[in-house]
């Protein structure tokens, strides 16, 4: 899988979907992470990220893409297939909720591989241990929607993680500090977690 290359590091993407979710939403999230993230562990990813659409192959690019928005999400086959192939050939997507996403997200997950199911991960799973702890083995709760606890989902293929999916969660809202108002420890939480997962992605088999 080829990897879209910055000054040496690798560089993340964002996905640009269709179907009137704004997926444009707190672009600030990824660079404020990666900064954060690169101040606490070695990790080569580069600051800056682009924008990516799921039809094309420039997703291939990337070993990294991130999902998040509002509302409805409109994916035809063609980039459906292009996405099977990307997270088969080694790539991962995260996915995170930022309120109305949920009925569009999980349908989605189930057209990529009709034969996995989306589980929700294990409290020992190396995303809530591996640099930073959360004993409760629950993502943090950042935004809060229906009152619901937050929950991070992961999807395997071939025993690989190849999505997460963050619910009632939206840690993304904590990583665009400057975009939102959340409490100093809320942040903090967030950006460990977001630490937690690109060290499980970027050193991950």
């Amino acid at each position: 899988m080829l990897h879209a290359q910055d000054g040496g590091e690798f560089k993340i993407a964002r996905v640009q979907y269709r179907g009137g979710g704004d997926w444009y939403s707190s672009p600030s999230a990824l660079p404020n992470l990666v900064r954060f993230a690169k101040e606490q562990v070695p990790l080569s990813i580069s600051e800056n990220y682009d924008d990516v659409q799921l039809g094309s192959r420039d997703i291939f690019n990337y070993p990294f893409l991130f999902m998040t928005g509002h509302g409805n999400i409109a994916i035809n086959s063609s980039e459906m297939e292009n996405l099977r192939r990307y997270l088969e050939s080694g790539g991962f997507l995260h996915i995170d909720d930022d309120y109305g996403m949920d009925k569009y997200v999980r349908p989605l997950i189930k057209r990529i591989f009709p034969d996995e199911e989306l589980i929700e991960l294990p409290a020992d799973h190396p995303i809530y241990t591996n640099v930073y702890s959360f004993p409760g083995g629950r993502p943090p709760k950042v935004h809060e929607h229906d009152g619901l606890p937050p929950q991070a989902f992961g999807l395997f293929r071939n025993g690989r993680m190849v999505l997460l999916y963050t619910y009632e969660s939206n840690p993304s809202d904590g990583w665009a500090f400057d975009q939102h108002s959340n409490p100093d420890d809320v942040v903090e939480s967030a950006l460990q977690f977001g630490v937690n997962m690109l060290v499980y992605i970027f050193n991950s088999p």
